[in-house]
């Protein structure tokens, strides 16, 4: 018995190593297709070589049909008088007018022996196709990778799949960078810039040649970040330009919204914006945008330009009334001017902004901090206003017996 085991698996190695020799061996069908984007009624020329390249070969051509039981597979469908194949190397196709995807393959002798399939080549369209559509979500072809995007399929099908091809030719489906929900793909941070289109059993959509720009956070610098009243700010964001007041979003924890300072609606082609005669405390916020329409990036932290300055509209008092404390001492920070909601914020040395809450406990309008305080930046903020900043240093208590 074992050795009738160990000669059948010997046989069926040496069959699987005949067979891997054999299609190492098999001469390759490659598929060029030209134009690879058509208006309808274009005519395309297909060209199939054989490598390495040899002679006596004749040429078939297929259209490639989705095969919508196979994740991404297609079957192939001979094109009209391609039953015994042409002497050509070339096939015209005369009056594209959709989406399609081709194939071809080479064979001699008699019986035919034919090569591998080439890869699947697609020619595309951007014309309408009643029958099978695409409809980008938002409706534009310039996107960020941080950005929702949706593709929706639309036609006389029940079951749809939508396909993606990279500047390489690899075609890869929806489940490989994003979710495909009945007839819509929402994209995920997996997707890349590539051509987009629908199938169905029967039809392809036209198609979208998406690009996708990776996105990278803008920083902001702000100079001086502390200021005498009337002192000039120069904002400066590293790339191109929108500039953005922060305002207290008092629903949202320590949310805020942003809007745009004078002048800002079309952004600036330089990299900074002054700011003259500040006087009070604030936060500002830079974007970048390109393109037309503008396409804007991830907003940069909020960052702040404090002022000691006294502001009858918002002011903090800190009780005691002194800028150095330990951290076993009881220490208020009080809320007072022009609104019935307060918050107290604190924006620690790296930059990380957190209200009152987080380290001590808010009654109305005063903070009462707690042994989890620690050295930073003080102020009072309301959905208008915000007060005079504290820099306040608390310091560790040892006791020593």
């Amino acid at each position: 018995m074992g050795h009738t085991l160990f000669g059948a698996l010997g046989l069926f190695s040496l069959n699987i190593l005949l067979y891997c020799g054999h299609a190492q061996g098999v001469p390759q069908s490659v598929l060029t297709v030209s134009p690879s984007w058509t208006s309808p009624g274009d005519s395309v020329t297909l060209t199939c070589s054989v490598k390495p390249p040899s002679a006596g070969w004749r040429f078939f051509w297929y259209k490639a049909v989705p095969d919508m039981s196979r994740y991404s597979y297609y079957t192939y469908e001979l094109l009209a008088g391609g039953t015994t194949g042409t002497e050509q190397d070339s096939y015209i196709l005369h009056g594209q007018t959709h989406t399609a995807g081709y194939q071809c393959r080479a064979g001699r002798g008699d019986p035919v022996s034919y090569n591998q399939y080439s890869y699947v080549k697609f020619v595309w369209s951007g014309g309408v196709n009643p029958a099978a559509s695409l409809t980008v979500s938002p409706h534009r072809l310039q996107h960020f990778s941080t950005e929702s995007l949706s593709l929706i399929c639309e036609g006389n099908s029940a079951e749809w799949r939508v396909k993606k091809a990279d500047e390489d030719g690899y075609v890869s489906s929806c489940s490989d960078w994003g979710e495909m929900t009945g007839s819509t793909c929402n994209i995920d941070i997996r997707a890349r810039s590539g051509v987009y289109w629908c199938e169905s059993a029967t039809q392809s959509s036209n198609a979208a040649n998406i690009t996708i720009h990776s996105v990278r956070h803008p920083v902001l610098t702000v100079s001086p970040s502390w200021t005498s009243p009337g002192d000039s700010v120069t904002l400066t964001c590293r790339w191109r330009f929108f500039w953005y007041k922060a305002v207290p979003d008092m629903s949202r924890y320590s949310y805020y919204t942003y809007e745009l300072l004078a002048g800002g609606t079309t952004g600036t082609e330089q990299d900074s914006y002054i700011l003259h005669g500040q006087t009070h405390t604030a936060g500002y916020v830079c974007g970048v945008g390109r393109g037309d329409p503008v396409f804007y990036t991830l907003y940069s932290d909020v960052k702040f330009v404090w002022s000691g300055g006294v502001n009858p509209a918002a002011s903090l008092t800190v009780s005691p009334h002194r800028l150095q404390h330990f951290s076993t001492e009881s220490l208020s920070l009080i809320c007072e001017g022009n609104s019935a909601e307060w918050r107290v914020m604190k924006a620690d040395e790296d930059g990380d902004v957190l209200p009152c809450s987080y380290w001590g406990e808010m009654n109305r309008s005063t903070c009462n901090t707690n042994t989890r305080a620690s050295s930073g930046v003080y102020w009072c903020e309301s959905e208008t206003q915000f007060s005079n900043a504290a820099n306040i240093t608390i310091h560790s208590e040892f006791i020593f017996i």
